[in-house]
Parts: structure tokens; sequence; C-alpha cells
């Protein structure tokens, strides 16, 4: 029987991680090919061809090494040996990186990013079983045509849903608004539905200069003036409920908007879309006709990625709410 080929990318996270007492926690400790001699059973039902980008914690991953590691991607995912791709990551950013991949590769094969919520020297290391369950969706044929996944706890979500939901849970990833795609039930691999959207960009550069605020009780402009005037070149705020915000912020957003800085509305909300509900100052109706964009059910943290892509590309503002509403709200 003819073992598939499968590619890993390993760039850290707490599945390569492992207590140490004189660090006073968990720390890097192995690199790709020392996590698979932990587990002989990936080696026996799969070929493997390892590629160390790096041993980063999940907070150390930029914008750019998501690029770079999107570019990786895309030269195994074109050789037609390579039947699959799992990205191992930290989970504090996992899902950033997930969507970014999301939006900048376009390939039938599956591509699986995949994380542990503990380290080996803990009770119930999860990495093992992950990276298993990772690999046995990443050859799956069911898993073909549906963009990125993310592979934690037997689940798959699609990486333009989930989100981490808790700091130390084994379900943390979840896609609050529509469930999970699937899960892998022993050696098998299970899908129930389709991802809800999918959207692809060629994408070449970013601009990093994007900024994200949260909003909460009582804010005014003065960071989000600060912001604009250091020289952010975007800006996503996670606003209240449905999108809205204290009344202080607005004069901060309108400054940003007449510099032609676009100013993308998310909610802080964990489901659920923005939409311009309320009419009062600060309201989401009165931010629309200011020409805030809004940001549907992306959190600010993936709204904050597809912005750096897009002004990447050097859309206009025009071409950038397009890009951000027609999908949700059916614009023209």
């Amino acid at each position: 029987m003819i073992k598939p080929k499968i590619a890993i990318i390993f760039t850290g996270g707490t599945i390569s991680m492992k207590s140490s007492k004189k660090s006073g926690g968990a720390v890097p400790a192995f690199k790709g090919r020392d996590i698979l001699k932990l587990l002989p059973v990936i080696n026996k039902s799969f070929k493997i061809e390892v590629h160390d980008f790096g041993q980063y914690p999940g907070p150390h991953i930029t914008p750019e090494m998501m690029l770079e590691i999107s570019r990786i991607a895309k030269k195994y995912l074109v050789r037609p040996d390579i039947k699959g791709l799992v990205v191992t990551h930290g989970t504090d950013t996992l899902e950033e990186t997930a969507y970014f991949l999301d939006l900048a590769i376009f390939s039938p094969k599956p591509v699986v990013v995949v994380g542990a919520m503990k380290d080996c020297t803990e009770l119930g290391w999860d990495g093992p079983a992950n990276l298993m369950g990772a690999a046995r969706t990443a050859i799956s044929p069911d898993a073909r045509n549906k963009g990125i996944l993310v592979f934690l706890n037997n689940t798959i979500n699609s990486a333009g849903e989930v989100t981490k939901t808790s700091t130390d849970s084994f379900e943390t990833f979840r896609s609050p608004d529509l469930g999970p795609l699937g899960w892998v039930d022993q050696d098998r691999v299970l899908f129930y539905r389709q991802p809800m959207y999918r959207e692809h960009y060629e994408v070449k550069k970013i601009q990093p200069r994007v900024d994200l605020f949260k909003m909460a009780v009582g804010m005014d402009s003065r960071l989000v003036k600060y912001a604009v005037d250091s020289g952010a070149k975007g800006l996503v705020i996670e606003g209240m409920g449905r999108g809205n915000i204290p009344p202080d912020v607005v004069p901060g957003i309108e400054y940003a908007i007449a510099k032609k800085i676009p100013v993308i509305l998310c909610s802080r909300c964990i489901g659920g879309r923005v939409l311009g509900t309320y009419a009062y100052p600060g309201g989401g109706a009165q931010l629309i006709k200011k020409g805030v964009i809004l940001g549907g059910h992306l959190p600010g943290q993936k709204a904050r990625i597809k912005l750096m892509i897009l002004q990447g590309k050097d859309m206009s503002i025009l071409q950038i709410k397009k890009a951000f509403e027609c999908r949700e709200y059916f614009c023209a």
C-alpha cells in the first residue's frame, strides 16, 4: 500500500514546547522532526516532507511571516506528489494566520492549520492527537476545495469562521455563528457542510500599518487620532453590539475618514454581524453615513488581516468597501 505524501510546515507554538524550570514556564523546544519522533504512528501512515519555518510562539508571528508562510505553502501545493499540507502554529494567533492563508491561497488541495493547548510536559498533551488528525484531514478527498481548515480536538472548522473562545479549553476553537464543518472520528474524516464564505486574492505584498481598537464605555478620540497622526494606513474598530461606539469617539473616526483612511467597523461580540440599526450619535447607521465600512461577521483581528491584504493591492476605499460589504450585504 502506497503511503500518501504530505508536507508539514512547522512554525512553532505550544505543540513544540516543553516546561522549563529555568525559564519558569513553557518555552520552544522541538523542531519538526523532533515532534515526529514522538509520534511514530504518523510516520507509518504518511510520507512526510518537513519544513522547519521556526519555533515561534503564537504572539511572535507577524503579518510578514504570514505572507512568507503562504509563499512556502504555495510551492508545496503545486507539486503533484503532495496530497495535502499541514501547518503547525501557536493557538494565540492561529486564526489570524489561517485566515491570511485562506485569503491568499487558492488550491483544491487541503491545507490544515493545527496547534495544541498543552505542551509535552503537561498531562493530556494534545499535540500528537491533533497532528495525526490534521494529517488525516489533509489527505481526505472530502477536504478538497474547502479552503483553509483549522483542526484541534477532533474538530474541523473553516479558517474564515473560526475563533479562539477560551484561554485554556481543548474546545477553544469554535465557529460561533455556523458551527464546525466536520469531525475526525478515530480514522474517519467526516464533513457535514461546506464553508459559508470563500474569497481569494493574489497576495504579493501587504500593508502592515493597520491599527485595531476595541470600544468600551467612556472612550474618546485620543488614541484614534494618535494612530492617524503616527502613520496608520487603515483602522479597524470593534464596536459594541450591532456596531456602535461611544459618541466621543466619533470625531476621531471623522478625522480618519477625512484623511482618506479606511475605517472598518466590526463588533466586539463573539457572534453576529454588524449592521446600521441604530441612528443615534455613535450608532452604526450614523457611522455608515460618515463613510465607515461594515466588516460583516468578521472579528476585528480578521478584519485587520483582510484590510492589510486589500491595501497591499493598492485598492481604493470604494474597492475596499465592496470587498468587505458586497458578499455580506448584497450591494450592487
